[in-house]
């Protein structure tokens, strides 16, 4: 464990579900633990019982993505784990390919609806049919206007057009609206829906206060910091002030609730993650202040200051988008002002506003992930 998840607590310790199997964490709800091809090797998915108009069975929450080896895995569950019971929905906390992924087959699987908050089902069916985010022609172009110059990396995200659809081929031609504030019946226990911005268009994590069990998506992770980036889809946007906002929904949960993250192992400790993320993010935002003072500067300019390992091509993909997320919270919040040079590149510095925070920090280790 890192000095940060010391401060956490891990009620099932190193226990993780083998695969094809899963893992009680609480009444009524099971951990599933599925591999991804990626850095971020793993998601978590779950399992909760469920009855719906008289009949029993399972709701799930979250798919993976569309690939052999997950579709093998949930075969694996399917005939091992859910004990003769359906899946009678599909429940995903937001659009991104490791959460929505099979949602398609699942549904089609068991004729089951799929719940998503409606931003998320669009933006999804939009990123299908439309190069976007990590790869075509737009991100090449927006990475460029924010400094990435080097002509094979340029060519390789302009080459990379059909990321999103290979592992969300399909999506259920309909799906039930989840939003703020709604309450799911599931096991004869209410879920309450708590957005999240930042991250995604419009996460959903469910929260029951009976059990004290938050299931958080990739709002809340204890070991890594979630993804936040600006991309080419929405240039202008402000997503660490809306994250930053959003995880502070969480803090009136109980103090004893068991956070359930898509990533990592299930964890107690919900308030010191929270204080421990925005201490994460006030630090990289006083590097990059300090370092704007030092020379105008672009997102490419500010990787080294907030990555010190190397980065691959995929990663340099999200770490461009952090890069200029935490440039726009500073640009929104007045402290840097934003020029366009000659060259086409976006440039930020100083404006008179004083910033508040101290600058003398060292560099972070951490590795931006698609979470």
């Amino acid at each position: 464990m890192n000095l940060l998840e010391q401060q956490l607590h891990y009620p099932l310790g190193d226990t993780l579900p083998a695969q094809g199997a899963t893992v009680a964490v609480a009444s009524g709800v099971r951990w599933i633990r599925m591999a991804l091809p990626f850095a971020l090797n793993h998601i978590n998915l779950w399992l909760l019982e469920d009855e719906i108009e008289g009949q029993r069975g399972w709701s799930v929450v979250d798919c993976c993505i569309s690939a052999d080896a997950s579709r093998t895995q949930w075969e694996a569950i399917f005939a091992t784990q859910l004990g003769g019971l359906p899946i009678l929905r599909v429940i995903v906390t937001h659009m991104h390919p490791d959460h929505i992924g099979l949602a398609s087959w699942l549904c089609a699987r068991w004729n089951a609806p799929l719940w998503i908050s409606a931003t998320d089902y669009f933006v999804a069916g939009h990123n299908i049919l439309h190069s976007s985010g990590n790869g075509g022609p737009g991100a090449a172009e927006f990475f460029q206007k924010h400094g990435l110059t080097d002509p094979e990396s340029v060519a390789k995200i302009r080459a990379r057009t059909g990321y999103f659809s290979a592992m969300v081929p399909a999506l259920p031609p309909s799906f039930v609206r989840m939003q703020d504030g709604q309450t799911l019946r599931i096991g004869g226990r209410d879920w309450r829906c708590i957005s999240g911005y930042g991250h995604a268009p419009e996460h959903i994590a469910l929260y029951c206060s009976e059990t004290r069990v938050l299931i958080g998506g990739d709002m809340m992770l204890p070991r890594i910091s979630t993804n936040v980036s600006v991309f080419d889809v929405e240039p202008e946007s402000n997503p660490l002030q809306q994250f930053l906002e959003s995880i502070d929904k969480f803090a009136p949960l109980h103090p004893d609730t068991l956070t359930l993250p898509a990533h990592g192992k299930p964890f107690q400790g919900l308030h010191t993650r929270i204080r421990q993320l925005h201490d994460h993010h006030r630090d990289h935002l006083a590097r990059v202040m300090a370092f704007a003072q030092q020379q105008p500067c672009s997102a490419s300019d500010i990787l080294p200051v907030l990555f010190t390992r190397q980065l691959d091509l995929h990663q340099i993909t999200f770490a461009m988008g952090e890069a200029v997320a935490h440039l726009h919270k500073l640009w929104v919040d007045g402290y840097l002002q934003r020029t366009r040079g000659a060259d086409g590149v976006y440039r930020f510095n100083p404006t008179a506003l004083a910033y508040p925070e101290s600058a003398a920090l060292e560099p972070s280790e951490a590795i931006p992930v698609s979470a």
